[in-house]
């Protein structure tokens, strides 16, 4: 048997060994685990959470600069402009108080 043809049929077992633990790891039911997973924050989520603690509008210089030292996070100042655009328009979270300052919805109410 050449090495080409033993590398196919080791490949086709190694396949058929993990298809058959994955369906037993299917019947037995998730794992328990006691590490909690890592979870992610959005931006949107971390620029909440910054203009809750100042409780004032924000020019978006300033939202990047405290995210940055807060959370050692570098956000793309377009892409976070158009993310805080989008949910001014939907009316959800945030309000524009002027050109590119952005508050909590509750702030003006």
């Amino acid at each position: 048997m050449e090495a080409k043809e033993l590398a196919i049929l080791l490949e086709i077992l190694l396949k058929a060994q993990v298809g058959a633990i994955r369906k037993y790891l299917k019947e037995v039911g998730p794992r328990e685990s006691k590490e909690k997973e890592p979870t992610r924050t959005s931006h949107i989520k971390l620029v909440k959470d910054v203009l809750q603690s100042v409780d004032k509008p924000m020019h978006i210089t300033e939202i990047l600069r405290e995210v940055h030292e807060r959370y050692g996070v570098t956000l793309d100042r377009d892409s976070l402009v158009s993310g805080l655009t989008k949910k001014v328009h939907k009316g959800v979270t945030f309000v524009r108080t002027a050109p590119s300052t952005f508050a909590l919805k509750k702030d003006l109410a």
